[in-house]
This record gives structure tokens, C-alpha cells and sequence, in this order.
């Protein structure tokens, strides 16, 4: 719950207002730290959070930070990027589909005028 929370920029104190009555930073800050979670209380953060009680329920730290490592890229230890600018598939094999496309075009338009004239 406290990663979905920090992700969505989303302070413990604005989270316990949503909440209602009863409900404090500190309180929030305990609640976080549980293994578990009463389900009506999950159910009221995760509709405050806007995402669904099974994302809560099956996060797993482990994978989410093994999935950001391998995709993440900090070439010019700036910004991070995520586009892979070697291509899976042979550009020049894209460049003869398109001529073939082409080529088939035309002579559909031949065979057209052809029976046109």
C-alpha cells in the first residue's frame, strides 16, 4: 500500500483526510507497516488510490524493482529511458515489404485502367 501511496504522490496525512474521522498521518503510518490489512479498510484505499484491491493484494517489491531494473536505462545519468533504439525486426526487411506492397498496387491500377480503356 505505502509504494502504490508514494508513486501516486500521495502524503499519509491526505490519505488519512480521505479516510474520514478517526484516521491520522500516524495512523496511517502503522496501518502501513502491517503484514496484513482488514479487507474494508483495503477496499477504502484502494478506491482513494483509484486502483484495484487485487494490485494491492498481489504487489510484490521483489518483481516490481527486478521489472525497473531491466527496463530502465540511465545512459546520460540524467533522465531514464525506456526506448530501445535497436529494433527487433531487419529495417531493410520492412523496406521490401512496402516495395512488394507497392509493386502489387500497381499493377492493380494497370489491370484497372486496363479495363477502364
Amino acid at each position: 500500500m505505502k509504494r502504490f501511496r508514494e508513486i501516486l504522490g500521495i502524503k499519509q496525512e491526505a490519505l488519512a483526510d480521505e479516510l474520514g474521522d478517526g484516521w491520522n498521518q500516524k495512523k496511517v503510518s502503522l496501518l502501513e507497516q502491517r503484514e496484513t490489512i482488514e479487507t474494508n479498510i483495503l477496499t477504502q484505499v484502494a478506491a482513494i488510490l483509484k486502483i484495484p484491491v487485487q494490485a494491492i493484494e498481489n504487489f510484490d517489491e521483489e518483481q516490481a524493482m527486478n521489472i525497473i531494473s531491466n527496463t530502465a536505462s540511465f545512459d546520460n545519468c540524467q533522465y531514464p529511458t525506456f526506448l530501445n533504439h535497436q529494433p527487433t525486426f531487419n529495417p531493410i526487411d520492412k523496406i521490401v515489404e512496402l516495395y512488394d506492397e507497392k509493386i502489387a498496387l500497381y499493377e492493380r491500377l494497370l489491370q484497372d485502367v486496363d479495363l477502364v480503356i
